[in-house]
């Protein structure tokens, strides 16, 4: 097994036990970004010279037996939202060209303070505003779309050209790309990890979180970049907190909500096969399945909708009247389009997500988590705008992909996405776990408990092998 192949956990392992150098790590993932970025194209930016030099410094500490942290000389990716002081912030926008940031966003700092080394910055939709991540290729099948809008993060880790990576969530774009690429994401409760210096699509929506090759990395990350920060309005003030299971895979006594309703419809049926096989295992390893109806399904998109857009808009209203072709085309169209809603409309979003949140909260009395599809379907071919269900319903790729994830998005419980199986095209179908919020070690410990039966997850197949299927 080459160094980059290496899961978080057992890297740490490694180079904690001195059977591992960071720098030997860090070359190996620099090496496997050469082979295979002319494929996939996860990445804005690499800092492969930053990241030697701090690969150095970080074995001289490790010979001398001193550690930074639990990710010590543990390379990882950032989603180019995320402000590293001195490097590019373009959020993949000729909007942003030249612009580097003056500081380390929070989560940087965190992840900086905890021994890890950035060895890249990875694309995003344009200003995280899509869930596709066009500029970038699926790690299975380079003529299928990434997801987004943390594509170029799925796919690094995907395909081990990043040991971790950090994506930011707004309607489910860390679960939607973690999903379809086959690796694990957490979006975390909102207000749990700070977005101080992490580019925003909206405000009231947007989370940042990991996406990793298995839970217990999760977990170790979300323990380095949890807590409060005042910076941002919206942290919680609560000390962080370590997130790593600690319990062998037994859920007896974990109550698991199976909805009857909204997360089973409208689902390609090798999606719902697997992730029921997924709920059987809670099952059998002790969790007590309850069927439960999702609240206010009904009003989910539109409440999504209602509040992303707006304020998206209000975030860019100066760059939009002054360089608007300078976005994207599909992205100016949402930003003019959020021109045209009035503060009515805003306020009927606001008032919706208040109630779902305490719909929401009621059913979660009931169940500990609630196990569902991550997305509705696989990685769809590059290009597709559209999918038509076996009742005729046709419905936009976007809107498919946020559909499953956007409710936890409106109500800001923690949600996770683990990897359970592949369809008839050999592509990653996920299941979601949602809880209450804060409650991040309960869904962990889920994951944690399904990822233990299972064989281990081996890497994308290489791209610059497999070409396009």
């Amino acid at each position: 097994m080459q160094p980059y192949e290496l899961s978080l956990a057992a890297a740490a392992r490694e180079i904690r036990e001195r059977r591992l150098s960071p720098v030997e790590l860090v070359d190996s993932v620099l090496d496997r970004i050469e082979q295979v970025e002319p494929h996939v194209a996860a990445y804005v930016a690499v800092s492969a010279e930053q990241a030697r030099r701090t690969a150095r410094e970080a074995e001289r500490d490790a010979a001398r037996g001193s550690c930074r942290g639990p990710l010590h000389g543990i390379p990882v990716g950032l989603k180019d939202l995320i402000d590293v002081a001195g490097e590019p912030t373009t959020a993949s926008s000729r909007t942003r060209a030249g612009h580097r940031a003056a500081s380390d966003s929070t989560v940087a700092a965190r992840l900086r303070a905890a021994g890890a080394i950035l060895i890249g910055k990875t694309h995003t939709h344009e200003f995280a505003y899509g869930l596709t991540t066009p500029q970038t290729s699926n790690a299975w099948d380079q003529g299928r779309v990434a997801g987004g809008s943390s594509g170029g993060s799925a796919v690094a880790v995907a395909t081990g050209a990043a040991t971790f990576a950090l994506g930011t969530d707004t309607g489910g774009s860390i679960r939607v790309p973690a999903t379809l690429n086959g690796v694990v994401g957490l979006k975390p409760t909102y207000g749990l990890v700070p977005r101080h210096g992490v580019t925003s699509l909206s405000w009231s929506l947007d989370h940042v979180g990991p996406i990793t090759r298995t839970v217990d990395d999760a977990a170790l990350v979300l323990t380095a970049i949890a807590g409060h920060d005042p910076r941002d309005s919206a942290s919680v003030a609560a000390p962080g907190a370590d997130y790593r299971p600690r319990r062998d895979p037994d859920l007896t006594g974990v109550r698991v909500g199976v909805p009857r309703t909204y997360y089973f419809e409208h689902v390609d049926p090798d999606v719902e096969a697997a992730v029921r096989r997924a709920v059987a295992q809670l099952e059998a390893l002790g969790a007590r399945l309850v069927e439960i109806d999702i609240p206010m399904a009904r009003y989910v998109q539109a409440t999504q909708w209602g509040l992303m857009v707006p304020e998206a808009t209000a975030y860019h209203e100066s760059t939009l009247r002054t360089v608007p072709e300078l976005y994207q085309a599909d992205v100016r169209i949402l930003l003019e389009a959020g021109e045209l809603m009035g503060a009515g409309d805003y306020l009927r979003a606001q008032r919706a997500r208040t109630l779902m949140r305490d719909a929401w909260a009621r059913v979660l009395k009931d169940v500990d988590v609630i196990a569902a599809p991550a997305v509705p379907m696989g990685a769809v071919p590059s290009g597709r705008e559209a999918v038509t269900w076996p009742d005729g319903t046709v419905e936009s790729v976007s809107d498919a992909y946020v559909r499953l994830s956007s409710p936890a998005n409106i109500t800001g419980v923690p949600a996770l996405s683990v990897p359970v199986g592949h369809d008839a095209a050999g592509m990653p179908i996920g299941m979601q776990v949602l809880g209450r919020p804060f409650a991040e070690r309960t869904l962990l410990l889920v994951g944690h408990a399904y990822e233990r039966t299972q064989p281990a997850r081996s890497l994308a197949p290489s791209p610059e092998n497999a070409g396009t299927r």
